[in-house]
């Protein structure tokens, strides 16, 4: 009797050495998935459970994530100076071990809920910021057009 090689499942044996592979467009890692879940869950905790007012005019903008899934980044934007952008994120480190609690409960898909780091997130500060030297350089820029430009035509 000839001796059987194990053969793929369409009886080919150089079927069973390749591996499918998946297309760009198929589900983000898992990381990216949790983190996105993540910031979805505390956006509604935000707005609808806590109690802290400080807490009502901020929104989680991003999350990272680590790859073991036990430490999240969670970037905080807020409205305000910088002292009440600072107690916002103040109030959602004090309240980190309800956070988790709800988590826990509302994320089923986790063994247990990660550790949040709060960080403030400075790009909506500083996109308001270059947006109004824009628009303070604007009145000159086209002040120096005006002004560049030789009698009879118009500026460019």
């Amino acid at each position: 009797m000839p001796h059987a090689k194990s053969r793929g499942r369409s009886g080919d044996p150089a079927a069973s050495r390749f591996q499918p592979v998946l297309s760009p467009s198929s589900r983000p890692p898992r990381p990216e998935r949790v983190a996105e879940q993540l910031r979805q869950e505390l956006s509604s905790l935000m707005l609808t459970e806590m109690k802290d007012p400080r807490v009502h005019l901020a929104s989680v903008s991003r999350v990272r994530i680590a790859p073991d899934l036990r430490i999240a980044t969670v970037m905080i934007s807020a409205v305000g100076d910088d002292p009440e952008r600072r107690a916002v994120v103040d109030a959602m480190r004090h309240a980190e071990g309800y956070l988790r609690a709800q988590l826990g409960h509302r994320l089923e898909n986790l063994k247990s809920p990660p550790h949040l780091q709060f960080q403030l997130d400075e790009s909506i500060a500083y996109s308001v910021r270059m947006s109004s030297l824009l628009r303070e350089l604007e009145p000159t820029v086209a002040a120096d057009a005006a002004s560049d430009a030789t009698p009879g035509e118009e500026p460019a």
